[in-house]
């Protein structure tokens, strides 16, 4: 099975691309989604994370993510320290899904791909680049947040020149048009190998 990573930017168009593959019948796994899955489901992640940042992670059994934002986002220690709680188990979890798919090649959907080394574990990378203002545009519409907050995050993820370098593939995101052609361009290519 080809694994294929799907990454780039926060509010650069990763979920519009991989809605396009998904409508080629390609299974897409969003690693952000499963992420936030565990952290309610598992009892060891839930016992991590208190212990990690305080009995206010969880309220009435929900993760309190503004509290963990807030941490997270002022301090990168706490976020490499959350993600190494969560990211192995995220591994582990995609590895048997992979399993039970049927297709030429699977998406792997993952905003910091690079950032934590599962890259190695891809065939491929595609990276979605965005100009900035668009994608902070797009943020503040989306996510009721502030440009502090979106800055903060970008600055925590790796730059789309440091991405563009490591990929195989780039989606430029500029029109749902110019995406839908793109993807059926990799697609091609992808059924190929």
């Amino acid at each position: 099975m080809i694994i294929v990573g799907l990454t780039g930017g926060i509010g650069s168009g990763k979920t519009t691309v991989a809605k396009e593959f998904k409508k080629l019948g390609i299974p897409i796994y969003i690693a952000d989604d499963e992420a936030k899955k565990l952290m309610h489901k598992s009892k060891i992640i839930k016992r991590k994370l208190i212990q990690l940042f305080g009995s206010e992670s969880y309220i009435d059994g929900e993760l309190n993510r503004p509290f963990i934002a807030n941490i997270i986002f002022n301090n990168k220690s706490y976020l490499d320290k959350m993600n190494a709680i969560i990211h192995p188990r995220v591994a582990r979890h995609f590895e048997k899904w992979v399993l039970k798919q049927k297709s030429p090649y699977v998406i792997k959907e993952v905003a910091i791909l690079f950032e934590n080394g599962g890259d190695k574990a891809c065939d491929y990378v595609i990276t979605v680049t965005a100009d900035m203002e668009t994608r902070i545009q797009r943020l503040l519409n989306r996510d009721n947040t502030t440009k502090e907050k979106i800055q903060a995050i970008i600055n925590n993820q790796l730059s789309d020149s440091e991405k563009i370098k490591k990929s195989h593939f780039v989606i430029k995101n500029t029109t749902l048009q110019s995406i839908k052609i793109q993807v059926e361009k990799i697609h091609k290519k992808l059924l190929n190998e």
